[in-house]
């Protein structure tokens, strides 16, 4: 029988690319630990592997630059090479080289005659003369550990055997998309497992009142055939229930074995990122640390596939725009050596990615002023802009703050692909987190699967709608009266924030319907989608169920408050909202009106400094002080505080009590020792409540003490104009 050898080389191409990415992985895990035996015995193996693979196909292209490297690791072995980092350069060029290789294998195209450059340039390794001193097997004095690599690799007869058969992707989707279907019908069935109890109820209620009266011999028939009925409905009822639970169970395993053969570690993704903040670090002659944390978190393969130029576009930023020069750094006092996290964690039922820098953070003022320079937005509206606001801006088509355009930035290309995957493709949410000076993070949450997803199903005015389960934080039931108003918007105070609230009906401008009577208690639903947090009344919570979400009709795709649909129990359709967009919308709709006393804030310009670590509170605030005619700038602790007041005087601040890294009371102690702020006016606005905390306040200096508890927007404006004007 002839020798298939197309379909040999397409098996070794798809095991080379595995043996590539390993040799990589270790290859970067020695250079930042320095010498291991283990590691070096791996990649010589991984490497001799290729070699021998390639040879018998007549891959001599490949075999080559596979030999080339071979020897070159078994003189790192034997100590007559080091490690440096110009041969790990080459052997990285090597990698690359055999996947462009395995490349044109795919396109089904010649490989070169010829053996690849790289070859010579490792020869030249090979016959220089021998450079290896003691030093060779000492691991360096300050490693720079690269976290959670796992650099064992898998060895035959172990005691955990494996067996693997290859499965072409799209016969993968279409089982989940089947799993799903059939847990999506489950959901359905056991919804109408409710109309048999009724029916059961309704039979039982039947035969109570015909026995209860005298009967002719008709009526006695009627009355044994009615109690027949009941009893079989009985039956069916408990034979149906044991049925449903026996079905439920075989479903959940089904669901979840079938789950996990589509589900991957981040750590594919994570690892190849390692790669590039190598080459950027290079590129850029900066110094960095990368770590990783929860490389083992697995999510979906179709949108590990997604999060793949995310990641590498949000490194870049981190790179290029974060992380400063070795020199900077210093003149900071901060090591010269930058630090970037890059973790993975499960988190309310979806998956939260943290890029982590400790670099420069991002400049409000510097973003502000990039915008009014595009024409984005006016000076004027510019100003008005809250924080959050500010760094949605990073999120626009061609939007960058740097100064220059480069191959790593400066096209405001980036960050705009983020958001469209993130946001508008995977339905997640961002949130961006910045410290002037001391560096950024970028939280994206995503789901674990797109093949289902967790819904919470609600009724509003007649009307159903689903939400995803992992953007609802909790559900609360509340007295009417604990709403209040903040700028002639409803708001709820949970615990320390304040969150803004709205009638989901308003929101979506569903149809309205007769209501039986004011409501007392009020069914709300806490939404998050990233920093942004929205309080929805709702009329009931219907469900929660795993379903299939279907994608809309090419004529409703630009409806951005709705992100695709499902069925219900009864067959009808049920809209699948966008909570990122649901949270615009009715930020939007409450967009507050020009103010009365307009005409006093062009009049009086008193600017105020908000600080507080809650982003909901600083623009609520802001919102109120702003309708007051106040200018307002925001701090997001007691440090930035300490920044802006360095740079700017106050006509007044207004500081909460309980923040990270300097609390109210030592900001206002701070103040007080400040010239220029001795007789500047400090508000303390915090949930403590105490005599001591009270005092305290008095003694470092506080104007005013408020008590969160008993905080309304009349209480600190007239508190403001008491002491300001």
């Amino acid at each position: 029988m002839a020798i298939n050898i197309k379909l040999l080389s397409a098996k070794f191409a798809v095991e080379a690319i595995k043996h590539c990415d390993q040799l990589e992985k270790e290859l970067l895990v020695l250079e930042a630990n320095g010498f291991s035996k283990d590691i070096l015995d791996s990649v010589f193996r991984t490497a001799h592997t290729l070699k021998g693979a390639a040879r018998m196909l007549k891959l001599t292209a490949i075999s080559e630059v596979a030999h080339r490297m071979e020897d070159v690791f078994e003189l790192i072995r034997s100590g007559e090479r080091t490690l440096s980092r110009e041969i790990v350069d080459l052997l990285l060029q090597g990698v690359d080289t055999i996947r462009q290789l395995l490349a044109t294998i795919a396109d089904e195209a010649p490989l070169p005659e010829v053996p690849p450059s790289i070859c010579a340039e490792l020869t030249e390794v090979l016959t220089k003369e021998t450079s290896a001193t003691p030093e060779t097997h000492r691991a360096p004095t300050s490693p720079r550990p690269v976290q959670e690599l796992n650099t064992t690799p898998s060895k035959e007869g172990s005691d955990q055997q494996h067996s693997y058969v290859q499965i072409r992707a799209e016969r993968l989707d279409e089982l989940i998309q089947l799993m799903g279907e059939m847990v999506s019908f489950q959901y359905r069935k056991n919804q109408q497992t409710s109309v048999i109890r009724e029916i059961t109820r309704l039979s039982a209620t039947s035969l109570s009142l015909l026995s209860g009266s005298e009967h002719s011999t008709q009526q006695q028939e009627l009355t044994n055939t009615l109690s027949t009925l009941h009893n079989q409905l009985v039956k069916f009822q408990t034979s149906l229930r044991n049925d449903a639970v026996f079905e439920n169970l075989l479903t959940t395993d089904l669901q979840e074995r079938s789950l996990k053969i589509r589900m991957l570690p981040i750590a594919t993704i994570f690892d190849k990122i390692n790669r590039a903040v190598r080459d950027l670090a290079r590129t850029t002659d900066k110094e960095i640390d990368f770590q990783i944390e929860g490389g083992n978190t697995e999510l979906d393969r179709k949108i590990i596939e997604q999060l793949a130029d995310c990641l590498l576009h949000m490194v870049r930023n981190a790179v290029d725009h974060g992380i400063e020069m070795p020199q900077d750094r210093l003149a900071a006092g901060k090591k010269p050596q930058g630090t970037i996290k890059l973790m993975a964690f499960y988190d309310s039922g979806g998956v939260t990615i943290a890029l982590q820098d400790d670099g420069a953070g991002i400049a409000g003022e510097h973003i502000k002023a990039v915008a009014i320079k595009k024409q984005l937005l006016t000076k004027e509206a510019a100003d008005k802009l809250t924080e959050t606001d500010l760094l949605d801006l990073l999120f626009l088509p061609g939007f960058s703050t740097s100064p220059i355009i480069t191959d790593l930035s400066g096209r405001g290309v980036g960050m705009n692909v983020v958001r469209q995957t993130v946001i508008e493709k995977l339905k997640g949410s961002i949130q961006i987190q910045t410290h002037a000076g001391n560096g950024t993070t970028i939280l994206l949450k995503v789901p674990i699967t797109l093949a289902l997803c967790r819904m919470l199903l609600v009724a509003t005015n007649n009307h159903t709608f689903a939400l995803p389960a992992y953007s609802v934080q909790e559900i609360l039931l509340i007295p009417a009266s604990q709403v209040i108003q903040v700028v002639g918007k409803q708001a709820l105070r949970v615990r320390e924030q304040i969150v803004p609230l709205e009638e989901l009906a308003a929101i979506l401008q569903c149809p309205p319907t007769a209501r039986l009577q004011e409501q007392t208690d009020l069914l709300v639903i806490i939404l998050s989608s990233g920093a942004k947090k929205l309080g929805v009344i709702v009329d009931a919570i219907l469900s929660e169920a795993d379903m299939v979400i279907k994608p809309l009709p090419a004529a409703l795709q630009d409806h951005s408050l709705i992100s695709g649909f499902t069925v219900g129990s009864s067959d009808e359709i049920i809209s699948v909202l966008t909570v990122a967009s649901l949270l615009k919308q009715a930020s939007e709709n409450n967009a507050v009106l020009a103010n009365v006393q307009t005409a006093a804030f062009q009049k009086q310009h008193k600017t105020v400094l908000v600080v507080d670590d809650s982003a909901n509170t600083r623009d609520i605030v802001k919102s109120i002080l702003e309708s007051y005619g106040y200018h307002v700038d925001l701090a997001e602790d007691g440090l930035a505080a300490l920044e802006k007041t360095n740079q700017k005087v106050y006509d007044a601040v207004i500081t909460d009590v309980e923040m990270p890294q300097f609390d109210g009371f030592s900001l206002t102690s701070h103040l007080r020792q400040d010239e220029r702020y001795r007789q500047i006016p400090v508000i303390i606005v915090t949930s403590r409540e105490k005599p001591e905390d009270k005092r305290r306040g008095i003694q470092v200096g506080a104007n005013a003490y408020i008590v969160k508890g008993a905080f309304d927007q009349n209480n600190l404006i007239e508190t403001l104009q008491n002491i300001i004007g």
